[in-house]
């Protein structure tokens, strides 16, 4: 049976940005899409409990992986979050469906989508939230690109936000979905709400939806509930503010890649500390740093990142 596209739509009474929202752009993660479902219901009845409450703007949920999400499985042939690179959309665009395979297929479905919802609604700016979470447990975290209104919205989350990630990384929903290749001022961020399967992470990544709208200015602050802010805060407690990315490990299928168990994300390293190992031996830590997303699962073409404290932008 076929997976809806899109998870729910929201359309306020005065003109605003196209808030677009992914969900499970790897299969296996469901909180995205978990909170989706709930902010469309929480937006229904909101008007009714609220009569005050104005929406500017459109919010859309797009499932991103459906063939994955169906296997619960991160990808089926590729990581569709590694797909994302001009050459690769145009070769896909070009492409007879026979040619493509299943991810080919998703970027395909997706592109198609958001190209619509833009042409239809016409919006003056675009914004792009790819909801994520990650094998391990610990912290929750913000992705930005290099455009300050990315790190603005990044900040507004209220988790730690990571720099640089788009350098050591290639073919991300961040990269992709910008002014360029839309031709619509865009600016994307990626919010990682927890471990794949806690239940605490669909609550943040519905904290992190209300937080965008209201930096964006979609919804007033007055009619945003303090919660969602203290949830976020709670959780990031004793955490940096502000990281940057200093290397990635990347593997290769054959490398019998091994992480050691137990790591956290914002875990504290130190230089030489042994994190993981694979066919040539014991891997490392090149200096000291903070480890995120070690690999606890057995897709994904990254082993680690580590990343350092910054004090300022």
């Amino acid at each position: 049976m076929a997976i809806d596209r899109i998870v729910g739509q929201y359309e306020g009474d005065e003109h605003g940005p196209l808030v677009i929202v992914f969900g499970s752009m790897h299969g296996n993660e469901p909180a995205g899409v978990n909170a989706l479902e709930l902010m469309f219901k929480m937006l229904e009845v909101e008007p009714i409990t609220n009569p005050d409450f104005i929406f500017k703007g459109k919010l859309i949920g797009i499932r991103g992986n459906c063939r994955a999400i169906q296997d619960d499985k991160r990808f089926v042939t590729k990581d569709l979050n590694r797909q994302w690179r001009v050459e690769n959309v145009a070769r896909i665009k070009t492409a007879t469906k026979e040619e493509l395979d299943s991810e080919d297929l998703e970027v395909k479905e997706i592109l198609a989508v958001v190209e619509h919802e833009i042409q239809t609604y016409q919006p003056e700016k675009v914004v792009v939230l790819d909801l994520h979470t990650t094998t391990a447990r610990g912290g929750i975290f913000s992705i930005c690109t290099d455009e300050f209104e990315s790190i603005r919205i990044a900040i507004e989350l209220h988790a730690p936000v990571i720099k640089g990630m788009l350098r050591g990384i290639r073919g991300t929903s961040l990269h992709y979905f910008c002014t360029q290749n839309l031709g619509v001022e865009t600016v994307a961020v990626c919010f990682e709400s927890g471990q794949h399967l806690e239940k605490l992470s669909t609550n943040r990544a519905i904290a992190a939806i209300t937080n965008c709208l209201r930096t964006i200015g979609c919804v007033d602050a007055n009619h945003i509930e303090n919660r969602h802010d203290s949830l976020l805060i709670e959780y990031s407690e004793g955490l940096p503010k502000l990281t940057e990315l200093i290397m990635v490990h990347s593997i290769q299928p054959d490398d019998n890649f091994q992480m050691i168990p137990g790591f956290t994300n914002f875990q504290a390293i130190k230089k030489g500390q042994l994190l993981a190992t694979d066919r040539h031996g014991n891997i490392l830590a090149q200096e000291n740093g903070f480890i995120v997303m070690p690999l606890y699962q057995k897709q994904g073409d990254d082993g680690f990142f580590l990343v350092k404290k910054l004090d300022h932008l």
